[in-house]
């Protein structure tokens, strides 16, 4: 669906593996202090401040997680890096260093790879992370990538999943289902191509769905805020896999209920005309879609003054006691159970 921009094909045999490694990572720059000794030793070195570290990490999978028919390397490379940094993010961090390993077959040459690395670098850049390390090796299925972030955070400033009480408020980032329902159309447009390959597909009046599929940005920009406005959460995690599986991972680590508001959930009105052009409900989708790298938070109350204002936050709900269990009020103001499908069994249901 994609055309090839770079016909030149350089057979990765050519390089070797050290070569490789080389000429993919000459262009990172190292920024923090944190970064004794980067890419090109045994092991990097860190010497972080007197501060907690944390660490997480994700596999993308071709075929499972990404599909190159119209994912662009260079963006696949920048998603790649913003998977983990959210994760990051969602503990109240900063990141300071990511590794990127790939497992890659001998139908891509060293062009592509180029694109990769390029998307990579420009998103360490852009949130300024250094690239400290990785790993390169043959794959029989495809292209296969890993990447560990690394970050940083003050003892006393540590979020964690577990420490939401009964009162708080429950409050998300930016708004949600954008990233699967740009995924619905690049499938959609997809299948039109494989019956007419003339057919390029005209995606204009789709630009910010297809962008939070294929580009999405981690809030790095969040943490930044809620330390401006001096509200520490009293729990946070990032939306992964759908509204109702964070909020579920959330209540359950800290051991409480809660009351979701329907008419509170942010979407966007591409979202919304989006949905009913393939005739979805919207709230199906903030529920169940997935990978909006949203930042879902509970607040105390008191500090609620402080964030009512702001654009990029909106309450959605209200923490109870484990008792009460989890619900969403509808906009008939019915109670529902929050149930979690996860991206996975959502599409197969979706599709039956």
């Amino acid at each position: 669906m994609l055309e090839d921009k770079n016909p030149q094909r350089t057979s990765l045999s050519e390089l070797g593996e050290f070569k490789l490694i080389e000429h993919l990572t000459h262009q990172f720059k190292i920024n923090h202090k944190s970064t004794i000794l980067g890419i090109g030793d045994d092991a990097a070195i860190l010497t972080p401040a007197k501060k907690s570290i944390v660490v997480t990490t994700d596999v993308l999978v071709e075929g499972v997680h990404f599909d190159l028919s119209y994912v662009p390397l260079k963006h696949l490379g920048y998603k790649a890096v913003m998977v983990n940094l959210s994760d990051v993010y969602a503990m109240n961090a900063t990141a300071t260093q990511i590794t990127v390993s790939i497992a890659v077959s001998n139908r891509f040459p060293l062009e592509a790879l180029e694109e990769l690395y390029a998307g990579i670098e420009t998103a360490a850049r852009i949130y300024n992370v250094d690239v400290v390390g990785g790993d390169t090796t043959s794959s029989t299925s495809g292209l296969i990538i890993s990447i560990t972030a690394i970050g940083e955070v003050e003892d006393d400033k540590v979020v964690k999943r577990s420490g939401a009480k009964p009162n708080d408020l429950l409050v998300v980032t930016g708004d949600l289902g954008g990233a699967y329902m740009g995924l619905q159309v690049l499938e959609r447009e997809k299948e039109v191509f494989k019956v007419n390959p003339q057919n390029q597909p005209d995606l204009s009046m789709y630009t910010y769905i297809v962008e939070r599929q294929l580009k999405p940005e981690a809030r790095k920009d969040i943490v930044e805020l809620l330390e401006q406005l001096e509200v520490k959460p009293t729990s946070m995690i990032d939306i992964s896999d759908g509204l109702s599986s964070e909020i579920i991972h959330l209540c359950k680590q800290s051991n409480v209920g809660v009351d979701l508001y329907e008419n509170k959930i942010p979407l966007d009105p591409q979202v919304i005309s989006t949905c009913e052009e393939f005739n979805i409900d919207s709230t199906t989708i903030a529920l169940n879609g997935g990978e909006d790298y949203e930042l879902l938070m509970t607040i105390s109350q008191e500090d609620y003054p402080k964030i009512k204002a702001n654009p990029n936050l909106s309450v959605i709900g209200y923490i109870t006691e484990a008792e009460r269990g989890m619900h969403l009020i509808t906009r008939a103001e019915t109670k529902v159970p929050i149930i979690a499908k996860g991206w996975k069994n959502f599409n197969e249901t979706d599709s039956e």
